[in-house]
């Protein structure tokens, strides 16, 4: 009997997200690097990154970028299976479930600045209920509601700007990339 061997070919959409989860990445190890004021104050600047996947690629995409930028930066800060990871994990579940419900809001009145600021809210919130179900077994973890919610608007605003702008100036590359029939009349 010989050995089979199983060769996995990645494709673009595999590529793309493997792009948009290590610039993800990069940036969670950057912000491990600021000084926070409070701890558990973040301003989330790889949420960036899941807020122009989702309007871009869409809710799946985002999926998979933000659940690889928690794994693989939990990993890489020393922090997998340790509290600050699952308080990571329940941030980023809520924020996922509250944005693939968002994208369904009319596009008229939500975009990135308020997809931002609801997936900021439901973050805090869910690593608030961790918190409090498990690392902290006494109501007043609830004391720092006011805090963690100034700096959801805070952040999750300027997150949200972020991205906004982002997918301004990539709309355009987007729109270049007309359709080329050349002289053959084939399409490139």
């Amino acid at each position: 009997m010989t050995p089979s061997t199983i060769e996995i070919r990645p494709t673009p959409e595999d590529r793309r997200i493997a792009r948009h989860a290590a610039a993800a990445i990069v940036l969670t190890v950057a912000e491990a690097a600021i000084p926070l004021p409070l701890p558990g104050v973040k301003p989330g600047l790889a949420n960036i990154v899941t807020l122009v996947v989702l309007a871009r690629w869409g809710w799946r995409e985002a999926v998979w970028v933000s659940l690889l930028r928690v794994l693989a930066g939990s990993l890489l800060l020393g922090q997998f299976l340790a509290p600050g990871f699952f308080l990571s994990l329940a941030g980023a579940l809520a924020s996922l479930l509250v944005l693939g419900l968002a994208m369904h809001l009319p596009q008229r009145w939500f975009g990135p600045v308020s997809h931002s600021i609801l997936a900021a809210f439901a973050h805090i919130g869910a690593q608030l209920i961790v918190a409090r179900l498990w690392l902290v077994p006494h109501d007043g973890v609830f004391y720092l509601l006011p805090v963690f919610s100034l700096a959801a608007v805070v952040f999750g605003l300027a997150n949200g700007l972020v991205a906004a702008r982002l997918l301004r100036e990539l709309e355009p590359v987007a729109s270049r990339r007309v359709v080329d029939h050349g002289a053959n009349g084939v399409r490139r």
